[in-house]
């Protein structure tokens, strides 16, 4: 029965969904163009309210816990486990004040209204993952930026979402260049529950009723801890609070 009301309603999202992507595409190419980055960042966090907004069609709450760990006016590295794209949106919205880069797959660069036009302009990575030596350039170089500006990357280091919610092993080489080039950063651990759900039975019809959780971990400076116990620590407290 469920399945049977979520083609319905997924339907009504993705009309949604769409409309908003492009929408903002355009009004992200004009605060771009004729206002610069500030503008466009307010363009971006209208956009992640409204996709997020959208996803309330389809009974989606959110449970979001631990903001006030976070500290203030500093780098930040934000690794996170992944379960589905709403993971994205999810961070840019409810973790919008630290200015939140992401580390993403050069594919979403080029094609896709809205999505591609903010990680090409809004100071995101785009990695190559058959070119080693692309990749950590550019993770390289957005740790160099957040040192600088104190804005916040975010990294998935499972590499890829589990569609079913439970976690990958943890690769160390993007983490391990952030911290290096970004030695003043504090590394947040966040977990992210049921995001998975969403896309349960595929792209169509969506997961309905979902409980997304983020969850927010204590800081770790990265100046103050070896490397070895930056990653321990993040790996654990992210997955042993993965339901």
């Amino acid at each position: 029965m469920q399945k049977v009301i979520a083609y319905p309603l997924s339907f009504i999202y993705y009309l949604l969904f769409g409309s908003t992507l492009v929408i903002f595409h355009v009004i992200q190419w004009l605060c771009f163009n004729l206002f610069g980055c500030k503008a466009h960042k307010k363009s971006v966090d209208a956009l992640c309210f409204f996709l997020v907004a959208n996803t309330y069609i389809l009974g989606t709450r959110y449970k979001i816990s631990g903001l006030n760990r976070i500290p203030p006016d500093v780098p930040l590295i934000i690794a996170t486990n992944h379960q589905s794209l709403y993971d994205v949106t999810t961070i840019g919205w409810f973790l919008r004040k630290v200015y939140p880069k992401f580390i993403s797959k050069i594919e979403l660069g080029k094609g896709i209204p809205s999505i591609s036009y903010n990680l090409n302009h809004g100071g995101s990575a785009l990695i190559d993952r058959k070119d080693p030596k692309q990749s950590l350039s550019a993770i390289k170089n957005i740790a160099q930026c957040i040192e600088t500006n104190r804005h916040a990357v975010v990294i998935f280091p499972e590499g890829t979402r589990s569609r079913t919610g439970k976690p990958k092993p943890f690769a160390e080489n993007g983490l391990k260049i952030l911290c290096k080039y970004a030695p003043s950063a504090y590394v947040i651990p966040v977990t992210i529950n049921n995001s998975w759900k969403m896309t349960r039975w595929g792209s169509f019809p969506l997961g309905i009723g979902t409980k997304f959780e983020l969850m927010t971990h204590d800081p770790i400076p990265v100046k103050d801890t070896s490397f070895s116990e930056i990653f321990e620590k993040t790996e654990q407290a992210v997955i042993q609070a993965v339901n």
